[in-house]
């Protein structure tokens, strides 16, 4: 039995097939109007939100420039690097708190070799850092001619004490370490005694830590007592002990209670006191008159 395979398509009528052919190029029409066409729902903008827009081609422009921009360097002296500047400058923290450390001892650097050697800073960071660095013209001349001039430098440098009792806020805060709140407590404490008479009295000092009191006590020492204020241990009433500065109100009563019994007070006495700062003896007989 012979048989021939005939196409699909040729089972339809013709109008079957016009119509499916129509079919096809509606859907092709449609595929195109989709892709050309936008239907997308428009978005409504706050007027803060245009307000913006508008200065974002503004900002933009800022961004670059700021990536653009370079820090300019002038010569400095790298002894007086702050945090701040050792940011600006590359260097990490733990560079910047051996320079810091450092310069805490009174020492200086006196080449770039030398603050390389204290901060370990890196080859490629000294090399962009050096050309900017500034000594004083000692350090340059302390092995030449000038030899004598810097020793002279140094010599003042060191001999430069000053009497605590006499210095003034600014003297204070050339110490390292010691700001604006910290040198007004020490003046208001200075103002309520009169005047120190140890060194040891700066351990008092709410806020001074043991390093700077060690800074204080090679800049400064007690020369002078002035206006040192003093108390009658054996003639002042609870009231006025209780006002000193170094007495409470229950340790007040303590010494007259002592007097009374004993017929006075002498300054051997007072470890005998009940309740009296055992410790700072020495330096409360200083402010007493017996």
């Amino acid at each position: 039995m012979k048989s021939s395979i005939v196409p699909l398509i040729l089972h339809y009528s013709k109008s079957q097939r016009i119509g499916i052919l129509l079919f096809f190029v509606l859907i092709l029409i449609l595929e195109g109007v989709y892709y050309a066409a936008d239907f997308s729902s428009p978005v409504s903008i706050s007027s803060a939100g245009n307000a913006w827009l508008s200065q974002q081609k503004e900002l933009d422009r800022l961004k670059v420039d700021a990536q653009k921009h370079t820090v300019k360097l002038y010569p400095f002296n790298p002894n007086f690097i702050s945090d701040y500047k050792g940011y600006k400058l590359g260097m990490s923290v733990a560079e910047i708190d051996r320079l810091l450390a450092f310069r805490r001892q009174q020492k200086f650097v006196n080449s770039a070799a030398e603050f390389q050697a204290v901060t370990h800073v890196s080859d490629s960071l000294l090399k962009t850092m050096a050309p900017y660095f500034k000594f004083p013209d000692w350090v340059k001349n302390k092995n030449g001619k000038n030899s004598f001039a810097y020793a002279k430098y140094k010599a003042e440098e060191k001999a430069v004490v000053l009497d605590l009792n006499t210095a003034t806020k600014e003297d204070l805060m050339k110490v390292y370490g010691i700001g604006d709140k910290i040198s007004d407590r020490i003046l208001a404490e200075k103002e309520k005694l009169g005047a120190f008479v140890s060194m040891d009295q700066m351990l008092d000092i709410w806020g001074l830590s043991p390093e700077v009191i060690a800074k204080l006590n090679t800049s400064f020492v007690i020369k002078s007592t002035p206006n040192l204020k003093r108390i009658n241990v054996n003639m002042a009433s609870v009231k006025e002990l209780a006002a000193f500065p170094f007495f409470r109100y229950a340790l007040a009563k303590e010494i007259v209670i002592y007097r009374s019994m004993h017929g006075g007070i002498k300054v051997e006495d007072l470890s005998k006191i009940k309740g009296f700062p055992i410790d700072k003896i020495k330096i409360i007989a200083l402010y007493l008159e017996f």
